[in-house]
């Protein structure tokens, strides 16, 4: 049973997912989270020589990396793929005020040395980008590779008009159709895919997390969270000595390809992007097999970038 501040949806909401057979693990004796149960993917040899540590956004789930994840395993590689709380299965605490930066940042820690992940390739997008992308410069001997995708630190300096209009929407509907919503970003998205996508949140009563996560955004420079991710900019420009690669969904209103130019430049990363001229924000979703296939195709040829 969840604690009595959270929620669990039912194991029967999860049934039959498309293309995701992998069954979850759960902790949920995580320090400073005694109770609270995070449900995570974790595939392959529990020493294997790397670990790909894929973190999603918001509203989706692990669900997301469904197209990564066999490419990464087929490496002989183990690949970690947690949901937040507040998400997929993991357990949904019910006050929308429990969900901060800090709360959400703080858990993804616990669970690194919970499980005492190194040699991890950090594969991020959206949230999982703006929470994973402040970690590493406080593990550093843990992460040594980064594979990051429409995603931004959040340095204080502001929004574009398709966030801003994000954000008023989960203002002004709560509770909208979370299906409808990513057949809209996605085009062309199967009713199936989109329920899957939808599974986690049944009712209002679930969506706590995915309500928080605009309004936690760090737009103006008095947020959390601002101050740790200004670090992290200058910890990846100058001190970072893994490698990189970036992919950039060209068609994303979220975080517009300008945008995501300037987050190749804060990151150091000095191999060009690969530009996906008809992907938008969940580029996993449309192009993750073959994002999956180019970064490790880059690394092997050319591993100093």
């Amino acid at each position: 049973m969840p604690r009595p501040d959270a929620i669990r949806t039912p194991d029967a909401c999860f049934t039959d997912l498309p293309d995701f057979p992998w069954q979850p693990r759960y902790r949920d004796d995580l320090a400073g989270y005694e109770g609270l149960r995070m449900a995570r993917i974790d595939e392959g040899p529990e020493d294997a020589d790397r670990v790909f540590l894929c973190l999603h956004g918001q509203p989706a789930w692990s669900f997301l990396y469904r197209h990564m994840i066999p490419v990464f395993l087929d490496t002989g590689a183990r690949v970690v793929a947690p949901d937040l709380y507040g998400f997929g299965r993991s357990d949904k605490p019910v006050d929308d005020g429990t969900y901060t930066f800090g709360f959400h940042r703080q858990s993804l820690v616990a669970l690194i040395e919970a499980l005492d992940l190194s040699r991890i390739t950090l594969v991020v997008q959206d949230w999982g980008g703006i929470l994973g992308l402040t970690i590493p410069p406080d593990m550093a001997d843990r992460f040594d590779r980064l594979l990051v995708m429409d995603t931004v630190l959040g340095l204080g300096g502001g929004s574009t008009d398709g966030f801003d209009a994000w954000r008023r929407m989960h203002g002004e509907h709560p509770d909208y159709d979370m299906a409808a919503l990513f057949m809209e970003y996605v085009p062309g998205m199967s009713d199936k895919v989109a329920a899957a996508y939808a599974a986690p949140f049944p009712d209002a009563r679930y969506r706590a997390g995915a309500r928080r996560f605009p309004f936690l955004v760090m737009t103006d420079p008095d947020m959390e969270g601002v101050e740790i991710s200004r670090r992290a900019a200058r910890w990846w420009s100058s001190e970072f000595r893994g490698d990189s690669f970036m992919a950039v969904g060209e068609e994303d209103k979220l975080i517009p390809p300008w945008l995501m130019k300037r987050m190749h430049e804060i990151l150091g990363i000095t191999r060009p992007p690969l530009m996906l001229s008809e992907a938008g924000h969940f580029v996993q979703e449309t192009h993750g097999a073959d994002v999956a296939r180019a970064a490790l195709a880059a690394w092997a040829e050319d591993p100093e970038g």
